[in-house]
């Protein structure tokens, strides 16, 4: 009788042990980012060191498409950088309301935009000036904070326009990115210098070289290049490790 109820007690502390384990291993992964005061214009969400900024809403449409962006940010070459063929498949995440989609967009005559954005002001934009344009090769994309909602193994470029200083899920965003692109696939990164003090930009828009390189690197991109021939940017040139 002893020995059956050792045995007994043996089994309920072997159980408690699996249950244990199992909870163990089932519990959630380290929060990766964190919450603090920073910078009034950034949302107290901090990634690897950076704080995240707040986005700039659909009534920014008029900064956007101020006369004097070209002579500002130099979009002409940006685009030459881009080294876009007739026949690429480029997704512009961001893409606000348009401003790089459709210069691609006539580059890239016998290939297709995917103009991704997760406010429908800014998808309303871009369907309006494409239908004003008549250009059948842009598509628009509703995306969420943290997927930007493009079949897998489908893109051969993604441009990113000072906008990823401003995603609330930077880790998520970029590892569905990862998937999108095709092997040979390239993010090209644009953010305003932030070593740059010179540059008239608010801190919390800017991003360092370094800072996009460790943030890349943890989703599995090295840095190809920094094309450094924009006035006020940095042309990061991103592959898959």
């Amino acid at each position: 009788m002893i020995k059956r109820l050792g045995v007994v007690f043996a089994l309920g502390f072997l159980s408690l042990g699996l249950q244990c384990i199992g909870q163990t291993s089932e519990q959630k992964p380290k929060e990766i980012y964190t919450y603090k005061k920073g910078d009034p214009n950034g949302i107290g969400k901090w990634y690897m060191g950076r704080e995240i900024a707040h986005v700039m809403g659909f009534q920014g449409i008029g900064w956007l498409e101020r006369p004097e962006r070209e002579a500002e940010e130099n979009t002409a070459t940006l685009l030459q950088n881009m080294g876009i063929s007739e026949e690429d498949t480029i997704a512009d995440i961001g893409a606000g309301s348009g401003y790089h989609v459709f210069k691609m967009a006539t580059l890239a005559r016998k290939g297709h935009i995917y103009a991704v954005d997760i406010q429908d002001e800014m998808l309303e934009a871009i369907q309006q000036k494409k239908k004003k344009i008549g250009l059948q090769n842009v598509t628009t994309v509703k995306g969420s904070a943290e997927n930007i909602n493009l079949p897998e193994n489908s893109i051969d470029k993604i441009l990113m326009v000072d906008v990823y200083h401003e995603f609330d899920y930077p880790a998520e965003i970029i590892a569905s990115m990862k998937k999108a692109l095709r092997p040979e696939g390239r993010i090209f990164l644009i953010e305003y210098r932030g070593e740059d003090d010179a540059v008239p930009i608010k801190r919390v828009h800017k991003m360092t070289e370094e800072q996009a390189v460790r943030e890349m690197g943890s989703a599995g991109f090295k840095l190809q290049r920094n094309i450094g021939n924009l006035p006020w940017q940095h042309c990061l040139i991103f592959v898959k490790e």
